[in-house]
């Protein structure tokens, strides 16, 4: 009977016991990628430390901004030409990285309208002076190296890209000094100047490449001059699309294409915007905005970006150039690329009022800083210059020399991927088109966050912290969190898969 007791008791325990619900896992899943001054590449962190943090930092889906149009940089005359000068490999090898899936899937590209500053020389479309009907219209400077370049990249891209084209120059013909560089576009070849444009569209689609935006004038406020360039004022700008060059698009059956305005640096962004959506009329052929960043490298202007955002909220707002000017890349030291030693036009050139913004700064900061800036201000689309670049920081006619996320040695056939490139793909690779811009409250001081919800319902987190020292902080999701740590001068993007 004892015995029969001790049985009872202990089934009854058991049951008890098997009924108990099992304890909830509240640990967010995750993958992170990590560039680090310290050496990491984009490396994935499959080790976790269980760090303590007060600083926390959650992620609000149910709060949405812009959608995402794209990430990328820009086919110029000047990369093409080397990738045409390497070894069919390396050619291959760049275009992978920047193109295929298991490389930064790049989304959202530039590309110059005839010749800009990095090109090998000055040349136009329409040669011939007073061809009111371009009769003579040919993209042939364009099919030895930059075509072959961009039908490449369409060949190894699995989802396709958007191509953004930009004039630097009329024909100088159509300007009021005959002149590449400088000058006014005459207003008694605005209509020509709008087929010439048709006219470029046409060309590039009979090569099998679609492009998807166009920005009437690269720079409208001139670049001092110095190389191919033409100005407009806000008005006479919006004169051009209002009544020339969207009446030809739409008529010429273009009217899909997407016309961006501006095309230049954010500290003149408002009376632009202002003149472009002041009514119905002027905005009908405006698709959004277009901006610059060298206004300064270094601050991101977030009250003209919301200002813009908010005169025409329903317009794309794309950052279509920026790169690290004024200065000759560094070969194979990735170091340098984290030190504050780059300088920008800006810290020889400003004026003593504005000379604050432009700071040394390391390029890796630029970039991240900027980006991040960008998205957490509405800005939907971020495009980088060239994506090639020799020792020297060119070719370029005029030896405007710039950085370029890879640097090549055409003479010796070697490539280098500087942290540049591994900057930019933290963003291209893992925020795709079509994503949302989603709420971040961030409790922790010492980084900088925005995330964006991708079209596949996973979400991308990027964090980024210039400071030397290590940082710990919490991720929250819902009712999951993590602890994570990121190094001292590192970039990471953390990747929060589906549900």
């Amino acid at each position: 009977m004892k015995r029969t007791k001790i049985s009872l008791v202990a089934l009854l325990i058991l049951t008890v016991v098997g009924c108990a619900p099992e304890k909830k896992d509240n640990t967010l899943n995750v993958e992170v990628y990590e560039t680090s001054e310290r050496g990491n590449k984009l490396t994935r962190i499959t080790e976790f430390t269980d760090v303590d943090s007060a600083a926390a930092v959650t992620i609000r889906p149910e709060q949405t901004f812009q959608t995402i149009t794209g990430f990328g940089g820009s086919f110029t005359e000047s990369s093409a030409y080397l990738l045409n000068k390497l070894s069919k490999k390396n050619r291959d090898t760049i275009l992978q990285a920047y193109f295929a899936e298991d490389g930064a899937r790049y989304s959202l590209t530039r590309t110059h309208i005839a010749s800009c500053d990095f090109s090998l020389n000055n040349y136009t479309y329409a040669p011939v002076a007073g061809d009111m009907d371009l009769e003579h219209f040919s993209i042939d400077e364009d099919r030895e190296d930059l075509i072959p370049m961009i039908k490449d990249a369409q060949a190894i891209s699995k989802d396709g890209f958007h191509i953004i084209a930009s004039p630097w120059s009329s024909p100088p013909w159509m300007k009021d000094n005959k002149a590449y560089v400088g000058g006014k576009l005459l207003p008694e070849y605005y209509d020509t100047f709008a087929l010439y444009f048709s006219k470029y569209l046409d060309a590039y689609k009979a090569e099998g490449i679609d492009i998807w935006g166009l920005t009437p004038e690269n720079e409208p406020h001139g670049n001092g001059n110095n190389w191919e360039s033409m100005h407009f004022t806000p008005e006479e700008e919006t004169d051009f699309v209002q009544n020339h060059l969207g009446p030809k698009l739409e008529a010429d059956g273009k009217g899909h294409v997407n016309i961006l305005g501006y095309d230049q640096n954010r500290g003149g962004l408002k009376e632009w915007v202002d003149e472009m959506f002041k009514d119905e009329a002027s905005s009908k052929y405006f698709a959004g905005t277009a901006i610059h960043w060298y206004e300064s490298t270094y601050e991101v202007f977030p009250e003209t970006l919301q200002y813009a955002h908010q005169k025409a909220p329903e317009k794309y707002l794309i950052e279509t150039e920026g790169c690290i000017d004024s200065e000759i890349p560094m070969w194979q030291d990735d170091a340098w690329y984290w030190k504050k030693e780059a300088t920008d036009w800006g810290y020889d050139w400003a004026k003593p009022e504005n000379k604050y913004l432009h700071p040394k700064y390391a390029p890796v900061n630029r970039y991240a800083r900027d980006i991040i800036g960008c998205l957490n201000n509405w800005v939907d689309g971020w495009v980088d210059w060239n994506m090639v670049l020799d020792r020297q920081g060119g070719p370029n006619w005029f030896e405007n020399w710039c950085l370029a996320p890879v640097i090549v040695d055409p003479d010796a056939d070697e490539v280098y991927f500087t942290p540049l490139y591994y900057t930019m793909a933290h963003f291209s690779k893992y925020i795709r088109p079509g994503s949302k811009v989603i709420a971040v409250e961030n409790g922790a001081d010492a980084i900088i966050v925005t995330a964006a919800q991708n079209p596949d319902g996973s979400i991308a987190v990027v964090v980024f912290n210039e400071e030397k020292e290590a940082q710990n902080f919490s991720l929250t999701l819902n009712d999951k969190h993590i602890n994570l740590k990121i190094d001292g001068q590192a970039l990471q993007t953390i990747v929060i898969p589906k549900a």
